[in-house]
């Protein structure tokens, strides 16, 4: 009989179909079982119809009644909406970015959280950006276990890559237009332009099993971080736990987590092709790791958990 309080997540965000979306959510879970919680989870539009979140206001509201939950933790503003009425179990929020970032999902966001009794931000700009600079920030973690330092030659081998090529890894789905793959390209272009051919490689592929992503990035020379917007991008995370140098645009709390890793480069401009090529030109000619995984020892998925965790406890203390 454990003394830890039963939790149940909310979420539309959990990996289906080898997508990538909502990992971090998956593995946080994983952890807080290791810790000895017993969580249970109910996801809800994944489809991200507006009207999903809705509909699944009964079934989250019969489950969390009939549960013997003693909390609700719900990830993402959206999904607010479908917990809204779980009844007197206390619920907690984490948010995640555009959840704050977007007008209309922000305006949900406050309409689904009423009685939320403890928020939670992935990165401290988007607590400001919330307008609650004293919110609890706890960033989504690794699990160091699966993301483990791998033999470079041995990792292209698998993936059938020539051994002596540059490779530049892309961290996202193309498809995802906030993820501008059109802009690694053209960082690929430039590079090209440079007398360096580089191979781009895709990190997230349909299908693909999860014990494949750590190959990508022991294989790769650099990760080209070219999205618009993020919250707290796992992928970065990762690379550095991997010791994959990371050239980034400035986005999210990228900053905060390459705070200390070398070589690593975020980067800003009017011409961001030729800034992020600038910053990937040297490990691609002179292929290293970083010191990524000593200065992330901080976002190893159990240490989230246990903040997590204290949050609970935090919370069922004032209940």
């Amino acid at each position: 009989m454990t003394d830890l309080p039963r939790v149940l997540v909310v979420t539309n965000l959990w990996p289906r179909d080898g997508s990538y979306r909502g990992v971090f959510v998956e593995e946080q879970v994983q952890a807080l079982r290791r810790l000895g919680y017993p969580v249970d989870v109910e996801v809800v539009a994944q489809a991200r119809g507006r009207a999903d979140y809705l509909g699944a206001v009964p079934r989250v509201r019969r489950r969390a009644r009939t549960g013997g939950y003693d909390l609700v933790h719900i990830h993402y503003g959206l999904t607010a909406l479908a917990a809204r009425y779980a009844g007197p179990v206390p619920r907690v929020l984490t948010l995640h970015g555009s959840d704050v970032r977007v007008p209309w999902q922000a305006l949900a966001t406050r309409l689904g959280s009423g009685g939320v009794v403890a928020r939670i931000y992935v990165s401290a700009h988007l607590a400001e950006r919330a307008g609650d600079p004293a919110g609890i920030v706890i960033p989504g973690g690794v699990d160091f276990t699966l993301f483990q330092p791998l033999d470079r030659g041995q990792a292209r081998a698998r993936l059938g890559l020539p051994p002596d090529v540059p490779v530049a890894l892309f961290g996202g789905r193309p498809d995802l237009a906030l993820k501008r793959y059109d802009l690694f390209q053209a960082v690929l272009r430039e590079l090209g332009e440079r007398g360096l051919t580089t191979t781009g490689l895709v990190l997230a592929e349909p299908g693909q099993a999860r014990a494949d992503v750590p190959l990508k990035f022991a294989a790769a020379d650099v990760l080209l971080m070219t999205s618009a917007r993020e919250g707290s991008p796992t992928v970065v995370k990762e690379a550095a736990v991997m010791g994959l140098p990371v050239v980034s645009t400035d986005v999210g709390d990228v900053r905060q987590i390459l705070d200390r890793v070398r070589p690593s480069a975020v980067v800003t401009g009017p011409d961001l092709a030729r800034a992020l090529a600038d910053a990937a030109e040297p490990v691609l000619r002179h292929p290293t790791r970083s010191n990524g995984r000593q200065h992330c020892a901080w976002l190893d998925s159990v240490r989230v958990a246990e903040r997590v965790g204290q949050v609970y406890q935090q919370v069922l203390n004032r209940a």
